[in-house]
């Protein structure tokens, strides 16, 4: 980077002078005739002149209206030093256990400030040759655009740019967009601060973190992402300079927009100014401008159900506002590889049942030792409007069917009501209930099996036995067993009957989950996580969890025999 000390040293072409005559004719006579009422006097003529009394008073008015008008233009402005001490609005980003991206929030602005040492120098010379090619020989103004900008208003009675850098820089973050005289005259009276506060190298640094590159995308670093799915210190010099030539009108030249040709004029016109500026050899902007730009593919959201569930935790812990503007950086649990498997697999799965009318499905994958969230799909397509793809089927209430036969047995062999070979008379059975009709359930099969023993009965998931073992284990007291296991939806026990067992009440996936990894983890309830690491932007750690530091070391629900024996009646294709 150039020296970053103010030099004397005029920009190599001069600003053109304001022309004479204009003084001449136009200012000095309006002055004297509208403060003073003289007329046809000359500037050396009125310096010979005694002031009158009245003139006097003319002049006590003038420095009251130049008090009232200093006071009007610049009242409520804000201070400079806003630029470091004000929070930039971060977007969160959400990663997955090998550090792929899963999900950016942010509300209107998507940012990721970077340090101007961590780029490559072409990236910040390629918006200084563009945007402001004096910007290292000046004070925050340039003489030029300001006298082009006092003529455009004086003749054609309307506000004209000429911005130097820091003025954009200015104008983006400390003021309001309306183009009005006072406004024009508060950003030069800020520039002038911003210079004087701030080295060259950190007003740059702040210009590429605060500047629109069009959509949502603010800085160079989130344009860099957004356009080249790269990120910018990544970028090479083409790429640079097509980046550079965004914000002056990120739409008329977006890749995306109407007129996507116009995007490369624009590269090729901020590589010429790179060569010129001496920034780069004119070999190096012709190898850019033949090098195709591969703009980034615009991406569908990964694991959207589980990235708004998270946002949802982590919005009760730190508040809306952090998450959307705070910068955190969390790395979760989730494996994006066996997320997308996991996708495919429902997909495929319901695909399957489309003549048994089945239309949607879900699926969550965890880590027992650990409690670790590995996928979590909601539903076969998040996008889906005629099943209700947004709805997160793993948090919803569900009946669960046959799939809660196990957690039934295991009590049972828990309290020594019953063995894995204990015969199970499978024949036609009604169960009374005072106040109720007889219950008489059927196998799925419709035929009865007679004398079976518990381990073929719950193999072959037969419903009468699964009834007959929920009526001695007691309906009361398999909720109770149930809430031990992480079942959170069971609550007062008399609103269920025997059918419980047969998913006669409703369970949401993700608390079946942990219930089940109680079997898989020798009767230990291990609480499920679905984060790592949360960092802010600059990296300070805010909370971490270690997976080897936590596994097994939930409480204990279940005896380890009555896991091994439960898990293996599962796992037995003979039974």
């Amino acid at each position: 980077m150039p020296t970053l000390k103010k030099t004397n040293k005029p920009p190599k072409t001069a600003p053109p002078p304001v022309p004479v005559n204009i003084l001449k004719k136009k200012f000095i006579p309006s002055i004297l005739e509208g403060i003073w009422g003289i007329k046809d006097k000359t500037v050396a003529q009125v310096s010979r002149l005694s002031i009158k009394p009245s003139g006097k008073i003319k002049i006590l008015l003038l420095v009251l209206i130049l008090i009232v008008a200093s006071a009007w233009t610049f009242w409520g402005i804000p201070l400079p030093t806003q630029l470091t001490s004000q929070e930039l609005a971060v977007s969160s980003k959400l990663f997955d256990r090998n550090g792929k991206l899963i999900y950016e929030f942010y509300t209107k602005e998507r940012r990721t400030p970077i340090k101007i040492d961590d780029l490559p120098e072409y990236v910040w010379q390629s918006t200084v040759s563009i945007e402001d090619k004096d910007f290292f020989h000046h004070y925050g103004f340039s003489p030029t655009g300001i006298a082009r900008a006092m003529l455009s208003i004086i003749f054609q009675k309307k506000l004209e740019g000429g911005s130097t850098l820091t003025q954009q820089l200015v104008k983006n973050a400390l003021l309001t967009p309306e183009r009005t005289v006072k406004r024009k005259v508060r950003e030069f009276a800020l520039t002038v601060f911003v210079e004087a506060l701030y080295p060259k190298k950190q007003i740059l640094e702040m210009y590429l973190n605060q500047i629109p590159y069009g959509s949502t995308a603010y800085g160079v670093e989130a344009a860099s992402e957004l356009y080249f799915g790269k990120d910018a210190k990544n970028l090479t010099i083409g790429e640079a300079a097509f980046l550079a030539g965004l914000p002056a009108a990120p739409s008329t030249y977006s890749p995306f927009g109407a007129h996507p040709e116009l995007a490369k004029g624009r590269q090729a016109t901020v590589l010429r100014r790179m060569v010129e500026d001496k920034y780069i050899t004119q070999e190096q902007a012709d190898e850019a401008q033949k090098q195709e730009l591969k703009f980034a593919d615009v991406q569908t959201p990964s694991a959207p159900h589980f990235a708004f569930w998270l946002k949802e935790q982590l919005a009760e812990k730190y508040g809306e506002k952090v998450i959307d503007q705070g910068g955190l950086r969390i790395t979760t649990t989730l494996d994006l590889s066996l997320q997308d498997y996991a996708q495919q697999a429902v997909a495929t799965e319901v695909g399957k049942l489309k003549k048994q009318k089945v239309g949607n499905g879900a699926v969550i994958v965890t880590k027992p030792d650990t409690g670790e969230i590995l996928a979590m799909v909601g539903s076969k397509d998040y996008f889906a409007t005629d099943e209700d793809g947004k709805v997160n089927v793993i948090l919803a209430k569900r009946q669960p069917g046959s799939s809660i036969k196990p957690l039934n047995y295991a009590l049972a062999i828990q309290d020594k009501k019953i063995t894995a070979a204990t015969a199970i008379a499978d024949v036609p059975t009604c169960f009374s209930v005072i106040g109720q009709e007889l219950y008489c359930p059927i196998n799925y099969d419709n035929n009865f099996h007679g004398l079976i023993q518990a381990r073929f009965a719950l193999g072959n998931s037969y419903n009468i036995p699964a009834v007959k073992v929920l009526a001695l284990n007691g309906v009361p007291h398999f909720v109770d067993f149930a809430n031990k296991l992480g079942i959170t939806t069971f609550t007062d026990p008399s609103k269920y009957g025997l059918s419980l067992t047969l998913g006669g009440g409703e369970i949401k996936p993700i608390d079946m989950a942990e219930a089940f990894g109680v079997l898989a983890n020798g009767g230990i309830k291990q609480p499920l996580i679905s984060i790592l690491k949360i960092q802010d932007w600059k990296g300070n750690t805010l909370e971490e969890v270690k997976p080897n530091d936590i596994k097994l070391t939930g409480s204990r629900v279940l005896s380890p025999e009555v896991s091994f024996i439960v898990s293996h009646i599962l796992l037995d294709n003979n039974a």
